[in-house]
């Protein structure tokens, strides 16, 4: 059972700041350029609190990112750049868009509120990816230094109907704040606070599963912290809240929620982007004798050269599994083998058999160029891009020795093989657009 709640965010004060001027991209999806950048937009930007700069610190003295963001975090609240909703609330979240290298526009509807915290075993809330250490010690130190969420798990759940959509967007006025990110895509948001609407949402969802999109570091690193801080509340072993049928639930525990969006999967809005693998720093790499070696594999077709959205467009009209291979000495159509990929893969789940990633990262990555699961994971010879034409020319300017371009997974793929346990590769899903970073902050106390 999905179980969400309103709450009584913080956000930004429009009296005091321009909304354009202090939100951000998530914290994993801002380059060194939009550090600086924001960083010069606002003395009060939320990358001074989710993503500082550390050579601004004296560590001598004590001073961290995390201190200086648990300060800044009071401070901004104390001086009225933050301001606390006077209701426990929920968000309408709408992000109108122009699809990446198309000209179609979409709109993905949404909402924000707080999602109760379940572990994976509970099946209620599911993943699709692998997670890392390393980013998650450094959101937890994060948490523990602001006792905040600044940024929302981005959840998927099922409604055919638009049943939640239809609750939330019907009849609704005028947006109550709107801002325009550096991708161009427009993001507006309206308050909910009444009660009953609230209960209404909270009943609808109460049936439903969810597949985190984005942000399973964040919702493992919230899981942890909420072991803790909110004893028995994750496992279901501890205290039960009383959820009274007439009145809005509360966690018992604030630790036992995090900030969400909760987006529609089956709604039309929905877009999941291929990220390109760009491969570089090899030892004694050969275009010709890799080429060979794939024929093991694959059916490897030489290619006249072309920009990369020509090659997109062929890899799009390819049936069954398929990449492109960019290197110095040639571009090369792999198409795999069935049977042979299947008896090589046999230790796969069947679900993660007939994913283009999983053949490019066990047989491609793994067996043909050496690179095995802990250097993927390390990213020692890896590097993940959306834009095919910057993996492209990063070969042609001998930057790197091939780029495999890749066609996105679908969200039918995404949905069977998260709902059915399993994982797959890194970075293997690019939801377009990202959800923005303090729209609104669930603060713990």
């Amino acid at each position: 059972m999905a179980r969400i709640y309103p709450f009584r965010a913080w956000r930004y004060n429009s009296t005091a700041v321009r909304l354009d001027d202090v939100v951000t991209q998530p914290y994993d999806k801002i380059s060194p350029a939009m550090q600086q950048a924001y960083y010069q937009r606002s003395p009060y930007n939320l990358v001074r609190i989710i993503l500082g700069l550390p050579e601004l610190f004296d560590a001598e003295r004590g001073d961290s990112v995390y201190t200086r963001a648990a300060r800044d975090f009071a401070a901004w609240r104390e001086q009225g750049i933050l301001v606390q909703e006077k209701d426990p609330c929920i968000f309408a979240y709408s992000q109108r868009f122009k699809v990446p290298g198309t000209e179609i526009v979409k709109e993905r509807r949404g909402f924000i509120a707080l999602g109760k915290l379940h572990e994976y075993s509970e099946q209620v809330v599911f993943r699709h990816e692998q997670t890392l250490s390393k980013p998650k010690n450094d959101r937890l130190n994060l948490l523990k230094a602001t006792h905040a969420h600044f940024g929302q798990i981005f959840m998927l759940y099922s409604d055919p109907a638009g049943s939640m959509e239809k609750i939330l967007y019907d009849g609704n006025g005028p947006a109550e704040a709107e801002v325009t990110d550096e991708y161009g895509v427009l993001h507006r948001l309206w308050r909910v606070s009444d009660p009953a609407t609230i209960l209404l949402l909270t009943t609808a969802m109460a049936d439903k599963k969810l597949i985190i999109a984005d942000g399973h570091h964040r919702y493992e690193t919230a899981l942890n912290y909420s072991r803790e801080h909110a004893p028995g509340q994750v496992d279901g072993s501890g205290p039960k809240a009383n959820h009274s049928a007439t009145e809005v639930p509360q966690p018992l525990y604030p630790e036992a929620a995090v900030m969400m969006s909760f987006v529609n999967m089956d709604s039309d809005g929905l877009v999941i982007l291929p990220t390109h693998r760009v491969v570089h720093s090899l030892e004694n790499f050969d275009p010709a004798a890799f080429a060979k070696a794939a024929e093991e594999f694959f059916t490897v077709e030489a290619l006249p050269a072309a920009d990369a959205a020509s090659y997109m467009e062929n890899l799009e009209k390819q049936q069954g599994t398929a990449f492109i291979a960019i290197t110095r000495g040639g571009d090369f159509l792999l198409r795999s083998k069935a049977a042979v990929i299947n008896a090589a893969l046999a230790d796969l789940p069947e679900r993660q058999r007939q994913l283009d990633l999983s053949h490019l990262h066990s047989i491609v990555l793994d067996r043909l160029l050496g690179l095995d699961a802990e250097k993927v994971r390390e990213q020692t010879n890896i590097r993940y891009l959306r834009d095919a034409g910057e993996a492209v020319d990063l070969v042609r300017r001998g930057e790197a020795d091939v780029t495999f371009l890749t066609n996105p997974v679908s969200m039918e793929q995404l949905r069977e093989v998260a709902f059915a346990g399993d994982v797959m590769p890194q970075k293997s899903t690019d939801f377009f657009p990202k959800l923005l970073s303090g729209l609104a902050i669930y603060a713990l106390d």
